[in-house]
Formats: C-alpha cells, sequence, structure tokens
C-alpha cells in the first residue's frame, strides 16, 4: 500500500493519501494473524505460559481439595447452613 503525503496549504497540516489499496489486503492481514495464532497455539513449548498453567491449575486443585474437606467435616446438616452464609455473604459484598 503506497501513500502520497502533501501539506495542506491553508492549516499547514500534513496529509496522506492512499494511491493504491489492493482488494485482497483485509484477506492477506487476516490470513497472516491466523497464522500467528495457529503458530503460538501449536508451539506449546513457553516455560513463562506452562509455569503460570502449573500454578493455576495446583492452586485450584488445592482449594477443590480444601472445600471437599471441609464438607466432609461440617456434615451434611451444617454444610447446607455454612453454604447459605457464604452465598449471602457474596451477595452482600457485591
Amino acid at each position: 500500500m503506497s501513500q502520497k503525503e502533501y501539506i495542506d496549504p491553508e492549516t499547514r497540516m500534513k496529509i496522506r493519501k492512499l494511491t493504491d489499496l489492493k482488494p485482497t489486503a483485509a484477506k492477506e492481514y487476516q490470513d497472516a494473524m491466523l497464522g500467528r495464532v495457529e503458530y503460538f497455539a501449536n508451539k506449546g513449548d513457553s516455560n513463562f505460559n506452562n509455569t503460570i498453567e502449573n500454578i493455576i491449575v495446583k492452586g485450584l486443585s488445592s482449594l477443590l481439595g480444601l472445600k471437599v474437606k471441609i464438607d466432609e467435616m461440617l456434615g451434611d446438616d451444617r454444610k447446607e447452613k455454612v453454604h447459605d452464609a457464604i452465598a449471602k455473604l457474596a451477595l452482600f459484598g457485591l
């Protein structure tokens, strides 16, 4: 895509006009972006991404395990009361 520049004599503003626009430019940009997305999706060897994913998965696993153990300790009757109290606190906080 080429551009032509000129300066407006009244405002002294630099203006650029497109002089050539290929009808396939949008398709080329779209294909390039999709190619980059596919490349990084299949790459999968980023140490940073793997570390972050592991931290998130282990954290959620620990929280779920803690919730299950607390539910077992409380029993059915008290578990429902605790769940209702937590739901009310969450709604009140919003």
